[in-house]
């Protein structure tokens, strides 16, 4: 039988495939495949086995026994298979290797999905919307996006997941847990798929080129969307109103616009998020956790792309050419609201009253105007603005208020004039209250009276002595 092994000879052939066996046992067990016969029958639920030591490892499931024990951490397993497949964790042991590319895997399931990358064979079909898929697990996970069913239910936090492999890597959130360590730096994730990516970052390999220019990717799923800008390809679809677009996620950030969900609140004020990064940046404003310094100012950064805008301000680089005109610019989202301007395109379109504007601030300012909301408060007389330019200008008045009243303790009791103060006419009446001690004026014994008025352009006439 031990020979057999060696010299590969398999006398015991299935008469329904064309798979052969050194064993009859064996013959026997796999054509219980094809018979659908299952007599091993589990004692703690209704599942049945072609096996008995499938049913052997199935109900350790039922009875949390874990024998098999890892040399290098603290792990156990209830299958020896998965403690050879976890020991090449520690090892870093690839023995797949696949022909057709330099990748090679820790298990042989891995490289056989990889090998499908390559031929393109997808044998598992969805009845449901024909798409195909390299394993059958993808195909129960895909199924359930059409159920709407995600039986693995997280039993720490609220989130539940339609396949057993998402719910294993988000419980990993909740542990702490990061198996997979960055020999270069001191990271670590929760899958390898993750650390492999991560890796790229160090080696700089992009092994992902853009067929239509010569861009390349680190990850295939960043060339997919870089490929939909050529193609104009939008698959996802908004189902609250007409618009689509080239990557799923910033679909689920637009629906955040309709159900007005935000569901990152911040702790130390009472602003809220739709997005969980938008949310992290804004912290660091509270936290003053400001990692990115500038090498040429004292200025630092809550984001790498901030500081990078702002060097433009020091080099005068401007890389963004408009092709309608022969002005430049330093960031590609000013080229973009100017483009507008030649294009007459007006993307972002009020669900209230049907108008359309350039720029999604603005959008959001006129939405106010509907819903009254007046978030903008002043914490100098409480005043509420629905719009923030309106808002910082207010501020500004109590700011120029402040400096009027410093500067005129400075001033000679007699001086009854207009002043100009930035944007602003100030008109200045001084009164001195009666004394029969004071010789001189002290600033305890006028009355000051100080009415200012915003002004456009500077309509009053005044002399230079007056201007402050």
């Amino acid at each position: 039988m031990d020979a057999r092994i060696h010299t590969g000879d398999n006398p015991y052939q299935c008469s329904q495939c064309d798979k052969s066996f050194t064993k009859l046992s064996t013959l026997e067990i796999h054509n219980r495949i094809h018979t659908g016969e299952k007599t091993y029958q589990c004692s703690f639920c209704n599942k049945a086995f072609t096996n008995k030591s499938h049913l052997k490892s199935h109900t350790r499931t039922h009875t949390g026994e874990k024998p098999y024990q890892c040399s290098h951490c603290d792990k156990s397993f209830a299958e020896n298979n998965s403690l050879k497949k976890h020991t090449r964790i520690h090892t870093g042991e690839k023995p797949y290797q696949c022909s057709q590319c330099d990748k090679s895997f820790t298990d042989n399931s891995n490289l056989k999905y990889h090998t499908r990358i390559h031929t393109g064979e997808g044998p598992y079909l969805c009845s449901l919307c024909y798409k195909t898929f390299a394993n059958n697990s993808a195909l129960k996970n895909h199924i359930w996006i059409h159920t709407g069913k995600k039986p693995y239910q997280c039993n720490q936090c609220d989130k539940s997941f339609t396949g057993k492999w998402y719910f294993k890597m988000h419980t990993r959130i909740h542990d702490g847990e990061n198996p997979y360590q960055c020999s270069q730096c001191d990271k670590s994730f929760t899958i390898q798929n993750m650390l492999e990516k991560h890796i790229m970052i160090h080696t700089g390999e992009k092994p992902y080129q853009c067929s239509y220019c010569d861009k390349s990717f680190s990850q295939k799923s960043n060339l997919n969307k870089h490929t939909r800008i050529h193609t104009g390809e939008k698959p996802y679809q908004c189902s609250h109103c007409d618009k689509s677009f080239t990557d799923k996620s910033i679909l689920k950030k637009h629906i955040k616009i309709h159900t007005g969900q935000k569901l990152y609140q911040c702790s130390h004020c009472e602003k809220s998020y739709t997005d969980k990064w938008y949310f992290n940046m804004h912290t660091r404003i509270h936290t003053g956790d400001n990692l990115y310094q500038c090498s040429q100012c004292d200025k630092s950064f809550i984001n790498l792309s901030k500081l990078a805008k702002h060097i433009m301000i020091h080099t005068g680089k401007k890389s963004y050419q408009c092709s309608h005109c022969d002005k430049s610019f330093s960031q590609k989202s000013n080229l973009k609201k100017h483009t507008r301007i030649h294009t007459g395109e007006k993307p972002y379109y009020c669900t209230h009253c049907g108008k359309s504007f350039t720029e999604i601030g603005t959008l959001k300012n006129h939405i106010t105007i509907h819903t009254g909301q007046k978030p903008y408060k002043c914490s100098h007389c409480g005043k509420n603005y629905s719009n923030k330019n309106c808002y910082t200008r207010h501020i500004k008045i109590h700011q120029r208020q402040h400096s009027s009243t410093a500067t005129l303790k400075q001033m000679d009791s007699k001086m009854n004039d207009t002043y100009i103060l930035s944007n602003s006419k100030v008109q200045v009446k001084v009164e001195q209250l009666d004394s029969e001690t004071s010789e001189t004026n002290s600033w305890n014994e006028l009355k000051i009276e100080i009415k200012e008025e915003p002004i456009d352009v500077y309509k009053c006439g005044y002399n230079k002595a007056n201007e402050l």
